[in-house]
C-alpha cells in the first residue's frame, strides 16, 4: 500500500519562500501522475498543482502560477512544490496526492485521487 508523508511546512513572512516534500513509498511511484492541493479552514480542498507521471507536463492554479513550481524525482520517490512570493492567502493545510490510475492523464479535481498524505501546514504571516 503506497503511503504518502509531506514535510516542509512552516511560518513564513509574506514574500518569502518555502518547499514542500512529499515521500511516496512502493515501487510504482513513477508510473503516476501527483497533485498538491490546500486547504484552508472552512473551505473546500482547493487544487494547486499537478504533474504527470514522467514529469514532462505540468499544471497550475491561476492563483499560483509564476509564484509555485512543481517537480518530482522518480528516483528518489520525491514529488516537490517550491513556493515563492508567498502571500497571506497561501496560508493552508498542503496536501499531496497521487492520481487515480497508473499513467493516467493530470486532473485538477481532487476526487480524481486516490492516495492522500496528511498534509504540511503552511502559514504566512503580513
Amino acid at each position: 500500500q503506497v503511503q504518502l508523508v509531506e514535510s516542509g511546512g512552516g511560518v513564513v513572512q509574506a514574500g518569502g519562500s518555502l518547499r514542500l516534500s512529499c515521500a511516496a513509498s512502493g515501487r510504482t511511484f513513477s508510473d503516476y501522475a501527483m497533485g498538491w492541493f490546500r486547504q484552508a479552514p472552512g473551505e473546500e480542498r482547493k487544487f494547486v498543482a499537478a504533474i504527470s507521471w514522467s514529469g514532462g507536463s505540468t499544471y497550475y492554479a491561476d492563483s499560483v502560477r509564476g509564484r509555485f513550481t512543481i517537480t518530482r524525482d522518480n528516483a528518489n520517490n520525491t514529488v516537490y512544490l517550491e513556493m515563492n512570493s508567498l502571500k497571506p492567502e497561501d496560508t493552508a493545510h498542503y496536501y499531496c496526492a497521487r492520481r487515480s490510475g497508473a499513467r493516467a492523464y493530470v486532473n485538477t479535481s481532487p476526487s480524481t485521487y486516490d492516495t492522500w498524505g496528511q498534509g504540511t501546514q503552511v502559514t504566512v504571516s503580513s
